[in-house]
Order: C-alpha cells, then structure tokens, then sequence
C-alpha cells in the first residue's frame, strides 16, 4: 500500500520532467532541408543555392562553371522577348523496333514526355537575337539526354531547310549524348541526313553556327554540330565522340589534362572560339552582321573596345 501511494506520488513530478526532455529533443532535432534548394559544382564542388545559379543563367558563381541548361530555358535566355515561334511541335517519337531492355522503349519516351512537357529532344523553331531573325534548334538535355534519334534528325533537317528557303542563318545548340541506340540504325541515319541537309543549306548561300555545351558527344559531335560554317562553344564543356573513360581504357593510358574539353579542342583548332555564356547574345548578333551584314533598320553591334572607348570618354 505504501508503494502504490509512493508511485502515484511519484508520477505527477516525473510527467513535468519527461515532458521537459521530449522538449529538448524536438528543439535539438535538426530540421529536415527541402530537398532541390543547393547543389554541387561539378567542376569545384562548391555547394550552391539553386535560386541564386538560376539568377547568375546556371553559371557556377564560384569557378565560372556553365551548367546545362533545359531546352526552354535557354530558348528564354537566348531570344528576344516575345518572338519564338515553334515549329515541328506535333513531332513524336516512334518505337518501330518495340525496343525492350530494362522497360520498353515505349514507357521511357512517355515518362520524358510527362517529365519534360514536350515530345522530343529538340526544339525547333524562329526568333529573333537582338533583332535578327534566325532558325533555331536546341537539343535538351533533359529529354533522354538529348539523344538523336529520328524525330531529332528530321527535326534538324528541317530546321535547317527552313532556313535555307527564308534566308535566315540558322543557329543550333547541342547538348547530347549522341544517338539514341533505342532506334538502332534509324538513328545513325541521321547522321548522314543533317550533314546532307547542312551541306544544301551551304551550297545555297546560307550560314550556320553550332554552339557546343556541356556535354556533346557520340553521333551528335560526329554529325551534324561538327559540320556548321563556325562551331563554338561554352566554357568547360565536354566534347568528344566516346567518353574520356573509355578512351583511357582502350589505349591504356593517362589522357592529357583537360581532355575533351572546349578549352583543348580549341587550342588543336577543333572549334573556332569558346563564348561565355553572359557574351552569347550580342557575340551572335555580331556574327550574323558578319555573314549576311545586319536586318534593315537594325544598328550593327559595335565591337567592344569601341564602346568600352565611348563609355570611357
């Protein structure tokens, strides 16, 4: 009897005290981070905040690193406001070898359909970069790596026919891992099909720039985006046909330093310069003037030390 008075004695000091450490606990827990809001530099591994990479146009504020940029995002960036027009939009993708390996074919097109909210890997269409018209063609990365399959080919063929009937430089950025083994020898016939298309397209007068971005590689570099009257691309980007692993494994020895990146391949004259992407926008204006000379009633971009000089006095 006196242990039971003694218990329940006991039991109102013990409850203040319990509840006093669950208190605690839930005060010292550490709060769980949303997930999405930093990410790692590929390149210096910083760890930044995805709001602040999206305001600086995915640039890495650290190392300067350019990361890849979706499709419509870089349409947004790139064009000026108000003045894409898509074409080809209605184009899908066919599984006309039922191709299966882990999940059909079929199921991995409509998951990047529903993921990205178009029906291919490139966009394609018309706008205008400060003032001058183009043909443009953006491979996104985010729709099965942005790989060339046969709606991608005609697609880009089209593209670049549409530029040669409107008389408008053509303009195409990549970023791929080459073509889409899904669709076999469908893909790789798309290879041959754009350097055709881009070959009319030359003989008939026009002009086209490819801009390399992180990354490029397989049939995409081997194609089409090594054919184009100048070849740029962005700071740091991967270029190249097989993977630098695969290359050290196969020749059994260590690759030199920055290989496959836009720096190397434009010190052995593989691509003409390497534009950062804050300079994309007026370097093409200025290359367009270069070709074809500027749209009626546009001002010709002066160069920069010219303005520099004006801004200065």
């Amino acid at each position: 009897m006196a242990d039971d008075e003694t218990k329940q004695a006991d039991e109102p000091e013990d409850e203040p005290r319990k509840e006093g450490r669950l208190s605690r606990l839930r005060f010292s827990k550490k709060k769980d981070m949303p997930g999405g809001l930093w990410l790692k530099c590929e390149s210096c591994s910083d760890v930044i905040f995805r709001k602040e990479l999206e305001e600086k146009g995915r640039v890495c504020p650290s190392c300067g690193f350019h990361f890849t940029v979706p499709g419509k995002e870089r349409v947004a960036m790139l064009l000026d406001e108000g003045t894409w027009h898509e074409e080809f939009s209605d184009f899908e993708a066919l599984d006309r070898l039922e191709f299966v390996d882990s999940t059909p074919y079929s199921d991995k097109i409509a998951r990047a359909v529903k993921r990205t909210g178009q029906k291919e890997a490139v966009l394609s269409g018309t706008g205008e970069i400060l003032g001058r018209p183009v043909v443009l063609a953006i491979l996104d990365f985010g729709f099965m790596g942005g790989s060339m399959g046969e709606v991608v080919g005609e697609k880009v063929a089209l593209a670049t026919e549409l530029a040669a009937r409107d008389g408008k430089p053509l303009l195409i950025f990549t970023s791929s891992g080459g073509a889409r083994m899904h669709e076999g020898v469908l893909s790789l016939m798309q290879m041959a099909k754009t350097c055709a298309a881009l070959q009319t397209l030359n003989e008939a007068g026009g002009f086209s720039i490819c801009v390399m971005t992180h990354p490029t590689t397989g049939g995409v570099t081997a194609s089409f985006a090594s054919v184009t009257d100048l070849i740029l691309a962005e700071p740091g980007a991967l270029i190249g046909f097989a993977g630098p692993r695969v290359i050290a494994t196969t020749l059994k020895q260590e690759l030199p330093a920055g290989f496959q990146r836009a720096e190397f391949l434009l010190q052995r004259g593989m691509i003409d310069a390497i534009v950062p992407r804050g300079e994309m926008r007026e370097t093409l204006a200025k290359l367009f003037d270069y070709a074809q000379g500027p749209p009626e009633g546009v001002v010709p971009t002066p160069p920069r030390a010219a303005r520099d000089v004006g801004a200065a006095s």
